[in-house]
């Protein structure tokens, strides 16, 4: 979601700032600002929509200095105004604030500092915190001292980047269920950030902020303590990314670029971790953990979005071959719906971020209760990355287009393993095993064989293009990638779609069946065929316009189907991995059509960092 940025050291602030407000502007945003301290004056600068306003902006006024803060802005509270654009301020413009997150008890601290005289000049809740150090500073003291006693009025989340003109040589930052990263550049330099991929050009070298700390950063050094004091001791981390992972490398649109991306990302998360000589999947994270495993008896899969559609997968992965009562439940859900927890449930949590708010909550509530958590995430050293008793990383890299796509695919990979290895532990034989690698191994193959159909595909979404209403049909397995597919239209084009149960279609869908919606249904030759096509033929004999994603070559489809999209052969588990490719060219294709923004759809963030 919001993308946060400080710098500290011997240049210029803007261009830093400004710079890594860019490479964060994939997450989703609506307005953007900087906020940079010269001598004992901070300098404001904040424009709502792109960030060319404020470059604008910028352009017209003459900021310099070698502190700063910047911020994009998603919003949650109050209108999409320039108002309302982070950094804010406090009723002397001393104190300036850039904050991810959301104060819960924000009407009660509002009211408390309206009646201490304090004055709110924005519709937002990040404006109290600007007040409540304020209020702490006016004793005088270390702007560090301010800020720590200010957060424990604050009940929500907050990842907060804060300077002052009364402590001009200092950058403060803290903590509390939105992520924050320190770069060390070098002696005296530092950047801060959300986002690791606003980091990148300048260090590898980063610290990551824990839950409930702040850290104080001068010129000379930084010093990292709890929100209660206590001085806290880490060494750096190496990020083990490239800058030119984050870039389009010729292509229009990172969406492309990341769809294009996909043979290489199951290989990838397959390098080293398969033993075929074995029939078994070594993954780290779950070999650290081999004999609490042996003790599961269920296993509940938390994700949001996306990943939750990768979980359905998995679901059946894990039910079919290692044989485990499993259920997936959606982040937003799990915490308020009482869940039955034991020590023979585990939780898996899935998140390409590793940071998605209502994720991170439901993790937590799973340990309170003594589950065994394993987490999929992407991120390396990310929230759920670092919360979780083990895991495994997809290992997709930089993933910065919304819509997700070779994360996605790389989520039912990691499920794939994960599934092979807790079903060799169960009973699972070598032979078969052995037959699952194979297969596995010729995915990136497989998905190169759809990549190479892209015009094609191309083609046949200019044909649906200016259509407003789409089903996606599928069953079993492929009832997520229905959903899946929908959620990408739905995303890219702004294109009501739905993701149906095929076997739910003449339970009420079909009334919609016209000349104005078309159908896209994922039938490839599986054990529910048949049903498909049957589901196809009702479509048919009520004039309706079918796309059909299928193994099959034969007469009988062409003949039902208006379009037809020919996809490789692999085992039941894994015909999602190749069903879900031409969707996302399906979509990608219908929104460059349309004229939408691919990367950056409206309204939408990359990580959803608040409930």
């Amino acid at each position: 979601m919001c993308g946060i940025i400080g710098y500290i050291g011997t240049k210029e602030a803007q261009p830093i700032l400004m710079d890594g407000l860019k490479r964060m502007e994939y997450r989703g945003y609506d307005s953007a600002g900087v906020a940079i301290v010269n001598d004992s004056n901070v300098q404001l600068c904040k424009k709502a929509g792109k960030l060319e306003n404020l470059v604008s902006a910028l352009e017209a006024q003459s900021i310099t200095g070698s502190v700063g803060i910047g911020h994009t802005r998603w919003a949650t509270h109050g209108e999409r105004t320039d108002t309302n654009a982070h950094p804010h301020t406090d009723c002397k413009n001393e104190i300036y604030i850039v904050h991810n997150g959301i104060i819960e008890n924000c009407p009660d601290l509002k009211k408390r500092l309206e009646k201490e005289g304090h004055v709110f000049i924005t519709e937002t809740d990040t404006e109290v915190l600007t007040h409540l150090v304020e209020e702490e500073m006016k004793d005088g003291g270390p702007l560090e001292a301010a800020v720590q006693r200010a957060l424990k009025d604050v009940v929500g989340a907050y990842g907060i980047t804060v300077v002052s003109s009364q402590d001009p040589e200092k950058l403060v930052a803290a903590r509390l269920g939105s992520p924050l990263v320190l770069g060390i550049i070098g002696v005296g330099e530092y950047i801060i950030a959300s986002d690791v991929a606003a980091i990148l050009p300048y260090t590898k070298k980063v610290v990551y902020l824990e839950e409930g700390e702040i850290v104080t950063v001068t010129k000379t050094g930084h010093a990292i303590t709890t929100l209660d004091n206590k001085k806290v001791e880490r060494e750096a981390d190496k990020i083990d990314l490239d800058v030119e992972e984050a870039e389009k490398q010729g292509y229009n649109h990172f969406m492309m670029k990341e769809i294009m991306e996909q043979p290489k990302v199951i290989k990838d998360g397959q390098r080293g971790r398969l033993i075929p000589e074995e029939g078994v999947a070594h993954l780290g994270g779950f070999m650290e953990k081999e004999e609490e495993w042996r003790k599961i008896e269920n296993i509940t899969i938390v994700a949001c979005g996306t990943a939750s559609y990768a979980a359905m997968v998995g679901e059946y992965m894990l039910e079919e071959y290692a044989g485990i009562r499993t259920t997936t439940v959606v982040g937003s859900e799990f915490r308020y719906r009482s869940p039955i927890i034991d020590k023979k449930t585990a939780v898996v949590v899935v998140s390409q971020s590793g940071e998605t708010a209502d994720t991170i909550a439901s993790l937590k509530e799973a340990k309170r209760q003594g589950a065994l958590t394993f987490g999929i995430v992407n991120v390396v050293g990310s929230s759920i990355a670092r919360a979780v008793d083990s895991g495994a990383y997809i290992h997709a890299g930089p993933e910065i287009s919304v819509a997700s796509t070779k994360a996605f695919i790389g989520m039912l990979n990691m499920f794939a393993l994960f599934t092979l290895s807790l079903a060799r532990q169960r009973g699972m034989s070598e032979v078969d095993g052995k037959k699952i690698i194979e297969e596995l191994k010729e995915l990136p193959g497989k998905i190169q064989e759809i990549l190479d159909q892209e015009k094609a595909i191309a083609k046949v979404a200019k044909k649906y293009a200016k259509f407003d209403h789409a089903f996606y049909l599928g069953r079993k397995y492929n009832y997520a990638i229905a959903l899946e597919g929908a959620l990408k239209l739905k995303e890219l084009s702004y294109v009501h779609a739905e993701g149906i149960h095929t076997g739910e279609l003449k339970h009420g869908p079909l009334a919609l069946i016209d000349d104005k919606f078309y159908s896209v249904i994922i039938a490839p030759e599986d054990s529910v065929f048949e049903k498909n096509i049957s589901s196809l033929e009702q479509l048919k004999a009520r004039n309706g316009k079918a796309i059909v994603v299928t193994t099959a070559k034969n007469g009988r489809i062409k003949k039902l189907a208006d379009d037809v999209i020919t996809i490789p052969k692999t085992i039941e588990p894994f015909m999602p991995i190749l069903a879900a490719i031409p969707l996302q060219l399906f979509a990608y294709y219908i929104a460059v059509e349309r004229g939408c923004d691919v990367d950056q759809p409206r309204n939408l963030a990359k990580s959803v960092t608040v409930e």
